[in-house]
């Protein structure tokens, strides 16, 4: 295992974000297409926030109703992404070393670290990164 190696080895590149202005309708879309639970939330390209799949799902309703779209459709309308967003966000930066990121993650109830350079996202780390990481160390 490599001391010390930078989070930019293991980071996802391929940025899924949401807007301020998106619904929740779309971050739902964006959750199941891409298999993702977390997304960061940006103004430009400046993260603002943190939207999981569970944040979602806390504001949801059991999709077993009968008509669980139709409620769910009007539950989602009744909130917007910087409601339901967690505004207090961990950012690392991409010199930050792998192992500092698995202590924050270790240490917080969160699973996601945006990683941000000059206060742009240029990627995001999880705790299944992480693992995946650690598992090929072995």
């Amino acid at each position: 295992m490599i001391q010390n190696e930078p989070i930019s080895e293991i980071m996802v590149k391929t940025i899924i974000a949401l807007k301020r202005g998106d619904d929740l309708e779309r971050a739902e879309m964006l959750f199941k297409t891409h298999k993702i639970k977390h997304i960061p939330v940006v103004s430009s390209d400046v993260v603002i926030g943190m939207l999981s799949y569970s944040d979602l799902l806390k504001i949801s309703i059991p999709e077993t109703t009968e008509d669980a779209h139709n409620v769910k459709a009007i539950v989602y309308n009744n909130f917007t992404i910087e409601q339901v967003m967690n505004k207090n966000i961990v950012t690392i930066n991409t010199n930050t070393s792998i192992k500092e990121a698995a202590t924050i993650l270790a240490n917080r109830e969160f699973h996601a670290l945006p990683v941000v350079d000059n206060g742009v996202l240029i990627g995001i780390v999880t705790t299944r990164d992480l693992l995946n990481y650690y598992i090929k160390q072995y």
